[in-house]
């Protein structure tokens, strides 16, 4: 089963960006992107996850399993990123373990949101 990261492409992180120059969010996406993503896993751009005074913000999702969502997320933080997204896709209802889980993730969730249905 694939297992969506999505990533908030609009986010200023509470930043000021001068003009012409990529939000931070649109930053963290472009560091996930550059290369290719876990097993499993697909990364999605939204226009915003209303996590403005937490962001650079991210929500990892799938059908039957929860749904988490991070806040403080940078551009330097797309290795673990996609490390924890990986444990994601491999957990059958896509709860981790808190210790197997990586530090950003144990120390930066804004959300957990249960199963729909």
């Amino acid at each position: 089963m694939t297992v969506t990261l999505h990533v908030c492409i609009t986010c200023r992180a509470g930043q000021p960006v001068p003009e012409g120059e990529p939000v931070p969010g649109a930053r963290l996406h472009d560091a996930l992107t550059a290369g290719d993503p876990p097993e499993g896993v697909r990364i999605v751009p939204v226009e915003c996850l209303s996590a403005c005074a937490n962001g650079a913000a991210i929500a990892l999702s799938a059908p039957g399993r929860w749904t988490y969502v991070y806040g403080r997320m940078a551009a330097e933080d797309a290795p673990e990123i996609l490390a924890g997204a990986a444990a994601y896709a491999q957990a059958p209802d896509g709860i981790v373990p808190w210790r197997e889980r990586v530090t950003i993730f144990r120390k930066r969730s804004l959300a957990r949101i249960p199963p729909i249905g």
